[in-house]
């Protein structure tokens, strides 16, 4: 089966022409195009991101089935909790939205994604995501404890359409503490799933799960058209995730 090859400005393909189990490569859509702000907003919005490696072209991709975390579904252990609530209590510690979007990225972009030897991240990856974030389509969820930047991950974003992209942590449980505010403010907003691309045991823990790619396409067509909220974070969202008054448990 030839893998089509895109032109900078060619239109995808439809996601559900993406390669299937009985293929070379699973879940490959096709190769080339661009990375423009035009091209991003189109591949998300019918459910493909772009993922390749150093010395690869543009790669396309929409798997099926597709790794979703559903926000009702978001699976808040013991620990996580307690590193919650202890957030939440303490002094100096806050969640940042598009603070320091360029950090974010720049953080992620050193670390591998699994399954992969190298970061996937490249320079042009960061500054395609810059453009998209500086056109209000990409965004960063920030923890923030005592003034420095402790861990994070940035997403795309299209009407309340959500996918996640990448994380990062430079302190214990940063970047959970980030994905739970991510959690709790889409619940606020009466977003009900956040893209998670490909399983990862990670993700599986902390309740997301596959699904039907035809059903995350359809899910995702009626999100985009739906009128996306104001990207920023007020303590009162951690209340769709801990009662007002949760004290650290014992």
């Amino acid at each position: 089966m030839q893998l089509p090859w895109l032109d900078p400005g060619d239109p995808l393909p439809d996601a559900a022409l993406a390669w299937g189990e009985s293929d070379p490569v699973p879940g490959l859509l096709a190769a080339g195009g661009g990375l423009d702000v035009s091209s991003l907003l189109q591949a998300y919005g019918n459910g493909i991101f772009p993922w390749f490696s150093e010395g690869q072209p543009i790669l396309w991709w929409s798997p099926d089935p597709r790794m979703v975390l559903e926000t009702s579904r978001f699976t808040l252990h013991r620990s996580l909790r307690r590193a919650l609530v202890n957030f939440r209590q303490t002094e100096g510690c806050e969640i940042r939205f598009d603070h320091a979007f360029e950090s974010v990225i720049a953080a992620c972009s050193g670390a591998p994604r699994v399954g992969q030897a190298g970061t996937w991240i490249l320079p042009e990856m960061v500054a395609a995501y810059g453009a998209l974030h500086r056109a209000g389509h990409a965004h960063s969820v920030e923890t923030w404890i005592d003034g420095e930047l402790a861990g994070g991950l940035y997403c795309v974003a299209i009407g309340r359409a959500v996918f996640g992209e990448s994380m990062f942590t430079r302190r214990t449980d940063a970047s959970k503490i980030a994905l739970a505010a991510l959690v709790a403010f889409c619940r606020s907003y009466g977003i009900v799933q956040i893209d998670c691309q490909q399983k990862t045991g990670h993700l599986a823990s902390l309740g997301a799960r596959e699904m039907p790619r035809a059903r995350f396409l359809a899910q995702v067509a009626q999100a985009r058209t739906e009128p996306g909220p104001a990207w920023r974070f007020e303590p009162v969202y951690w209340n769709e995730l801990l009662p007002a008054r949760t004290s650290l448990p014992t």
